[in-house]
């Protein structure tokens, strides 16, 4: 992803978070650097999931980076109860 889509996935993110009630740090991040940093939980597109699958978090593929019910569902499947 480039830094807009990944600002794009961001917002989107965070505006779902929001409507969920649910206060969170999302980070942006390349490939690289996201590899080496901590996360609970990974967005993404499937193209990238992949290369981050040795993490050892949820990763969700998004097709849709503007899709907030797509990010909805896909987050609802991962969160804490």
């Amino acid at each position: 992803m480039g830094f807009g889509s990944s600002m794009v996935l961001r917002m989107t993110i965070e505006s779902v978070l929001r409507e969920l009630g649910i206060n969170a740090t999302v980070a942006t991040s390349d490939i690289g650097t996201a590899k080496s940093e901590p996360a609970d939980i990974i967005v993404t597109s499937s193209e990238f999931s992949n290369l981050l699958a040795d993490k050892h978090v949820p990763i969700i593929e998004i097709k849709n980076y503007v899709d907030k019910q797509e990010m909805k569902e896909k987050l609802m499947k991962v969160l804490p109860k």
